[in-house]
């Protein structure tokens, strides 16, 4: 069939009602109601603005450089959850005002999702009501959200998701920015359907969940893989940034074989993280820069979960109580191939839905935490008052540090460690105003 040109609501409306599956917007269009597209329709070029929500897609829809504006609270894309097999639906070239929600939900059973350059200037999804919850914590929807919510194990959503922006410095979307997920039970574990996706590739994101300051069970993530995602890879191709309370900038709660940041990742606002670990993650190369601002914001965590090895270009924090490293849980080698280091003192964070005192320790191995080794190009060091560069509770199999650990801090020590370290004799430890190595 051949395309159909409309350039009004009437003729839009009017070619959706014909059962038309090309249509093409010329020029803007406002004034219309939320469209149902109908099964195997595409709707191209243009720009839609309306009132409340956007275009709704039923199955094996296709968007083409579609330009979808809705108040900032409002949905802009959404599929119809009576369809029972979405088929494939994709998104190409698209640029939204207003959140991009795709659901398995009701009655939805199966499908495919390909997202291949999406756009989403301005969301806020603080307002939604269903979130996951896990590890002490409710999540916040992403502008972009992708979401397997069927509580029955035999239903998989297939995606493939590239291309994804959100939100810019001035104008930072308000909650997530793009959330994946599954179906996962009150304890944050996968208890149902599946989202399987190939590949998650994100341009800029820039994300501000406008949650209130001393908030201990609500966060957002500037990229979040939550429980029931398996994700093959996630590239992070442009800079992810997060500017408010208790917002992680890069957060996994589901399975990734494979997550690799190419560009700086940033927390501006209190108890931020910048990678934070609770799922299954295989291999971890964040390439740019991690450096967070607020007090309580920490540089990477290993909470929970498994993870096999990881990488980082360097880590800095400044805020009191921000830790640059914590790992809690056994993994294989960490190699930072810059400096670590931290210039806060104590101060309050919030950990696994608690705000709790911590020192803003350099490299922190918690009891229960286990190393295969650890190596860092650069320098370990601290600032604050009473806070030591290391602090070693549980096993490292090897340590090398080629610029050596330094505590600059009033009464710090340098290395505090309750298990012996190998390599430790072989670096450069001082304490400007303590001991270089206490053995607790």
């Amino acid at each position: 069939m051949a395309t159909v040109v409309v350039t009004t609501a009437a003729e839009l409306a009017d070619a959706i009602r014909s059962g038309a599956t090309d249509i093409t917007v010329d020029g803007e269009i406002a004034g219309s109601p939320m469209i149902t597209l109908p099964a195997g329709a595409t709707l191209r070029g243009g720009i839609l603005r309306f009132g409340a929500k956007g275009v709704r897609l039923t199955s094996n829809n296709t968007l083409d450089g579609v330009t979808v504006l809705t108040a900032d609270d409002e949905v802009a894309v959404l599929n119809d959850t009576s369809v029972a097999d979405l088929g494939t639906l994709t998104l190409t070239g698209v640029r939204t005002n207003g959140q991009v929600l795709l659901l398995a939900d009701d009655a939805v059973r199966a499908g495919r999702i390909v997202i291949d350059g999406l756009s989403i200037d301005t969301a806020d999804v603080r307002g939604r009501s269903r979130r996951p919850h896990g590890f002490g914590v409710e999540a916040l929807q992403g502008a972009l959200t992708v979401w397997n919510r069927q509580p029955d194990p035999a239903v998989t959503i297939t995606a493939d998701i590239r291309g994804v922006s959100a939100g810019s410095a001035e104008r930072p979307v308000r909650g997530s920015g793009v959330f994946v997920g599954g179906c996962g039970d009150w304890a944050g574990t996968a208890n149902g359907g599946v989202l399987q996706v190939s590949r998650l590739e994100t341009g800029a994101i820039h994300t501000n969940g406008g949650i209130p300051a001393g908030t201990p069970d609500l966060i957002s993530g500037g990229v979040f893989v939550i429980s029931g995602a398996v994700v093959d890879e996630v590239v992070n191709t442009g800079a992810v940034t997060t500017y408010g309370q208790n917002d992680m900038v890069l957060d996994n709660w589901g399975a990734v074989r494979s997550w690799t940041a190419e560009a700086a990742i940033t927390s501006e606002g209190p108890s931020g993280i910048g990678f934070v670990n609770f799922g299954a993650l295989e291999t971890l190369d964040v390439r740019g820069p991690i450096a967070t601002h607020g007090a309580g914001a920490r540089g990477f965590n290993l909470y929970d979960g498994s993870l096999g090895a990881a990488r980082f270009a360097s880590i800095t924090t400044t805020g009191d109580g921000s830790v640059g490293v914590q790992v809690s849980r056994p993994m294989g080698a960490l190699e930072i191939t810059g400096d670590l280091t931290t210039t806060g003192g104590e101060g309050m964070s919030l950990v696994k839905g608690v705000q709790m005192p911590l020192q803003a320790i350099a490299l922190s191995v918690k009891p229960g935490g286990e190393l295969a080794s650890i190596t860092v190009g650069g320098r370990i060091s601290t600032a604050g008052g009473g806070v030591p560069a290391v602090e070693v509770g549980g096993p490292v199999g090897a340590l090398a540090v080629a610029g050596g650990i330094h505590a600059d801090g009033a009464g710090a020590h340098a290395v505090v460690a309750s298990v012996d370290v190998p390599g430790l004799a072989g670096i450069a430890v001082t304490a400007r105003d303590g001991d270089a190595i206490v053995r607790a």
